[in-house]
């Protein structure tokens, strides 16, 4: 997984039908110094090809988009290029989103987020912290699942989790009810560089890209459970 250091520029990517969205977040993107909109795409199939050719750290990747809508995007994207994918919805609960994050997107943004909401989750993803908004991103996650009943769907998954070690296993929970390193390190009693290390183990142990898929298979996996522990809000 690559970070970008603090001293590059982060490529964006924005892929949305309407051209106003486009318009209005590339003009907040192109004040701040260290971001850089490398281009724009109408249509999920355009934001493939622009990602390959572009090689954009960062995509904002509309859903309901036609022809290619952004849930096959986002896939073939994580699949072929080292972009991170956020995810733009006009609804804080939608099961397209949880596809997108199944797909490998590594967040979802609402939006009518406020400007530095937007710039800082491009900067959070971009640096390697995928998960964005965790609390809302934990109900989001917990609500689809729950109501479409995908968890526990996959004896592949139960088997993946077996090689975790206990203290690794316990991250992944707090990680799934949305806690950040900190929290989880109160809550553990433990340092924040140790949560990170475990943080790390699970990611590589489980081959996943990020902690929104680490979320994901906890829900999908029954480790963790719709309702589950709440966090506080």
């Amino acid at each position: 997984m690559r970070a970008v250091p603090p001293h590059e520029t982060i490529r964006v990517l924005i892929a949305d039908d309407q051209a106003l969205v486009r318009d209005g977040f590339g003009m907040i993107l192109s004040e701040e110094p260290d971001l850089a909109l490398v281009g724009e795409a109408a249509d999920g199939a355009e934001a493939i090809r622009a990602a390959r050719e572009l090689s954009p750290d960062v995509v904002l990747m509309d859903v309901r988009m036609p022809n290619v809508d952004g849930i096959e995007a986002t896939a073939a994207i994580c699949r072929d290029t080292s972009a991170k994918v956020l995810v733009l919805t006009t609804f804080d609960v939608d099961e397209y989103v949880y596809d997108a994050l199944r797909a490998g997107a590594s967040g979802f943004l609402l939006k009518d987020m406020r400007r530095a909401e937007l710039v800082e989750a491009v900067r959070v993803v971009a640096g390697g912290e995928a998960l964005l908004a965790p609390t809302v991103t934990r109900r989001l996650i917990a609500d689809v699942v729950g109501r479409s009943g995908r968890a526990p769907v996959s004896p592949r998954a139960d088997a993946r989790l077996e090689t975790l070690t206990a203290r690794e296993t316990d991250t992944l929970r707090q990680v799934a009810r949305g806690l950040s390193n900190a929290e989880i390190a109160r809550e553990l009693y433990v340092t924040e560089h140790t949560v990170k290390t475990h943080v790390s183990s699970v990611l590589s142990k489980l081959a996943l890209r990020d902690r929104v898929q680490a979320v994901v298979l906890a829900y999908e996996s029954g480790l963790v459970r719709p309702g589950e522990s709440p966090s506080p809000e």
